[in-house]
């Protein structure tokens, strides 16, 4: 997805794509990027690894709508995002 390349160039910073990236709407889900593994897996609670670190997802009802070449999106209520690297 060119959204994520063009948000980083425009901060000047260098894109890492070993990172899991990502977007979350407001109460309705999120897109991850550069996700390699899932780790765990609940309607509470997500866990993807890039190469590089990885995320864990906290929410409601939360469940896998798409995961394919290293994109993922989560449905349900996010209500945490966090870093674990």
């Amino acid at each position: 997805m060119r959204l994520f390349s063009e948000i980083i160039k425009a901060f000047g910073k260098e894109e890492d794509s070993s990172r899991v990236q990502y977007t979350v709407l407001d109460g309705g889900g999120g897109y991850f990027q550069n996700v390699k593994k899932i780790l765990e897996f609940s309607e509470n609670a997500i866990v993807f690894s890039g190469r590089r670190g990885a995320v864990r997802i906290e929410g409601e009802g939360l469940s896998l709508g798409k995961y394919y070449l290293g994109d993922a999106v989560v449905r349900g209520r996010i209500l945490r995002v966090e870093r674990c690297d």
